[in-house]
């Protein structure tokens, strides 16, 4: 992952720059004071995609402990018609 882009606090008067610099910026805005980081910045677009990795790692990370804890295996194939079932897709 890219490091996040720092900028101080007093660039936070031109509004217009940093909305645009949140809306091309691939990577969070950390704003500093006194140069320390006191807050992050950024898309919408970023910040949905980042909850939605760590809601992932989250699933990944619960299936893993299941295994771990002797939770069956379930074969795809039994999975997904089982889903179909259940939700009628």
């Amino acid at each position: 992952m890219a490091l996040p882009k720092v900028i101080p606090i007093n660039e936070l008067k031109n509004t217009s720059q940093i909305s645009k610099t949140c809306e091309e910026s691939k990577v969070p805005i950390v704003i500093t004071k006194n140069g320390y980081g006191k807050m992050v910045l950024m898309s919408v677009d970023l910040y949905e995609k980042q909850m939605a990795e760590a809601e992932l790692a989250g699933i990944i990370n619960e299936a893993v402990r299941e295994e771990e804890n002797g939770a069956p295996w379930i074969d795809g194939d039994e999975f997904f018609a089982s889903m179909k079932e259940k939700y009628g897709a």
